[in-house]
């Protein structure tokens, strides 16, 4: 998925200057890669959020520069609310990358209704694929997932072009039995007895006065 994001140079770096640039409303950008000079760039704030929130991971860029780039790092202010920072690398939509993508579960497992309960274990997966075909999200349907039954990275829906590089025998999902006290275990709670401190030491203490 690609989106349009228009930047402008940045001229002037430091901490003082990067603070101004976020008052007025842009991120901070820095575009390299491809052995080409690496620049200092801005994008406005609200532009580069909407861009992440429709899942974009590879951008057009317009404006100062006029190419295609990848989304490499993002930094996040501490509450993971607003973007500080970003690092963009250079690609081609010939280009093949290496990415992790998470993994969503969709259907309902039999198994839950045996009274199992459902685990997800690997929320991600690493893939490649071309820079202009970055798949927003994966699936795996485990509407066949039984109680004690287990699904692996083979089992993911695959886009045409993409390949998967996580191990395809890792553990992505499984339907275990869900854990419940045992009614013994419950009896014995409710049967025991907190111990009072000093209780026995002045029960020795009658006992010998008698």
């Amino acid at each position: 998925m690609s989106e349009a994001l228009k930047v402008e140079k940045r001229e002037e770096h430091g901490t003082r200057h990067t603070r101004r640039l976020r008052q007025a409303g842009s991120v901070p950008v820095v575009l390299y890669g491809h052995g080409e000079e690496t620049l200092s760039l801005k994008v406005a704030a609200d532009h580069l959020e909407a861009a992440l929130r429709h899942g974009a991971r590879v951008v057009d860029l317009d404006g100062a520069v006029k190419e295609k780039a990848f989304i490499r790092a993002l930094q996040w202010d501490p509450f993971g609310t607003h973007v500080l920072h970003v690092d963009l690398t250079r690609v081609s939509a010939d280009e093949r990358l290496q990415i992790e993508v998470p993994v969503i579960l969709r259907g309902e497992a039999p198994g839950v209704k045996d009274g199992g309960h459902i685990e997800h274990l690997q929320h991600s997966v690493e893939i490649e694929c071309l820079a202009i075909a970055i798949p927003e999200k994966l699936e795996l349907r485990i509407g066949e997932l039984k109680l004690d039954d287990a699904l692996r990275a083979d089992k993911i829906e695959l886009p045409q072009g993409v390949t998967l590089l996580t191990d395809p025998e890792t553990v992505i999902v499984h339907c275990v039995l869900a854990k419940e006290e045992t009614e013994e275990e419950g009896a014995e709670g409710e049967s025991a007895e907190p111990e009072i401190i000093g209780r026995k030491a002045e029960d020795e203490g009658e006992a010998s006065e008698e």
